[in-house]
C-alpha cells in the first residue's frame, strides 16, 4: 500500500506554515503519510499537477500565486471554488483533479469559534480589501445568509469589480468614506496585509465602532495586530487570523488521510512557533 503524499504548492513556498500544519496532524494520530513544500513555477504547475497522482500524491493545497490557474487547470469545482474564482485545496482521484476552496469555510468557522453568537443579521459587515482573500471571506457571508456587506477597498475600483462579479448584497464604499459607516456595523473584517508584520499599520477609526460589533483580522503575525487592540479598547469581541489558516486545512487533511483532524491550542503553539 501506498503511503499517502500531500504538500503545498506555491511561488514561493518557504513561508508557508501548512507543512507544521499537517505535519502536526499526521504526527498526533498516528497516521501513514507526508506533507511537503513544493516551489512550482507557474509554467511548470500543469506539468507538475498533472504527474504527482503517479508519484503518490492524494492532494494538494494551492497558495500565491497559483490558486487561480489551478482552477482553470481542474477537471472538477465545487461550487464554492467557483464563486470565488480560485481553488486552495485539490484532491486527486482516479487520475482526475478535484478543486475546492476551503478559505470561506475556514474564515466562517473562526468567526463562529471566536464570537459563537454573532448573527448574520447584527448589522451590515464591512469587509476591507479587495484581494483572494476578500473574495472567500465575502463569499462566506453571503453563503451565511448576511443581508448587506460593505466593501471597501484603497483602489476603489477594484471592489466596484469584485461587487459585479460576485454579486449578491455587496455594496462598495470609497475608501476615505467608509468610516461613517462604522457606527451601525455588526462586522467589521481586515483581509489586507496592512497591519501585518513587516507592512504599514491599518490606519483605522476604532473609536467609531459601536461594543457590540465583531472586528476579525485575517492577518496572524502579529497573532493580536493594532486593529484588534484598539477595537478591544472599543469593549468589541475580537478574533484573530490564526483560525482562518487552521480551520481551512481540516477538509482536506480529512479526504486526504482519513481522519478528520482537531484545532487544539497545542496546534495553534506549534504553528506559531514556526
Amino acid at each position: 500500500m501506498k503511503i499517502p503524499l500531500a504538500g503545498v504548492i506555491g511561488c514561493p513556498v518557504g513561508h508557508s506554515r501548512s507543512p507544521i500544519l499537517h505535519g502536526t496532524w499526521l504526527k498526533y494520530y498516528g497516521l501513514r503519510g507526508h506533507y511537503v513544500p513544493l516551489h512550482v513555477e507557474a509554467e511548470d504547475l500543469e506539468r507538475v499537477l498533472r504527474a504527482m497522482p503517479a508519484m503518490g500524491f492524494v492532494g494538494a493545497n494551492v497558495t500565491i500565486p497559483h490558486k487561480e490557474a489551478a482552477l482553470a487547470l481542474a477537471d472538477e469545482a465545487s461550487e464554492t471554488a467557483r464563486q470565488i474564482g480560485a481553488a486552495n485545496t485539490l484532491t486527486f482521484r482516479a487520475g482526475r483533479i478535484l478543486a475546492d476552496n476551503t478559505d470561506a469555510y475556514g474564515f466562517m468557522q473562526n468567526l463562529l469559534d471566536g464570537a459563537p453568537d454573532w448573527q448574520p443579521d447584527a448589522g451590515p459587515a464591512l469587509v476591507l480589501g479587495a484581494g483572494g482573500a476578500a473574495r472567500a471571506v465575502l463569499v462566506a457571508l453571503t453563503q451565511a445568509g448576511a443581508p448587506e456587506i460593505f466593501l471597501a477597498n484603497r483602489t476603489r475600483a477594484r471592489a466596484d469589480d469584485l461587487a459585479r462579479m460576485l454579486g449578491g448584497p455587496i455594496r462598495v464604499l470609497d475608501w476615505e468614506s467608509y468610516a461613517d459607516a462604522l457606527s451601525n456595523v455588526g462586522l467589521v473584517v481586515n483581509t489586507t496585509s496592512l497591519g501585518m508584520e513587516g507592512q504599514p499599520t491599518l490606519d483605522f477609526p476604532a473609536h467609531a465602532l459601536r461594543a457590540e460589533t465583531v472586528v476579525t483580522d485575517i492577518v496572524y503575525t502579529p497573532l493580536e495586530t493594532q486593529l484588534l487592540r484598539d477595537a478591544k479598547v472599543q469593549g468589541c469581541r475580537v478574533v484573530d487570523g490564526l483560525g482562518m489558516l487552521l480551520h481551512q486545512a481540516v477538509p482536506g487533511f480529512e479526504r486526504w488521510f482519513g481522519q478528520r483532524p482537531e484545532i487544539t491550542d497545542t496546534l495553534r503553539r506549534a504553528v506559531l512557533a514556526q
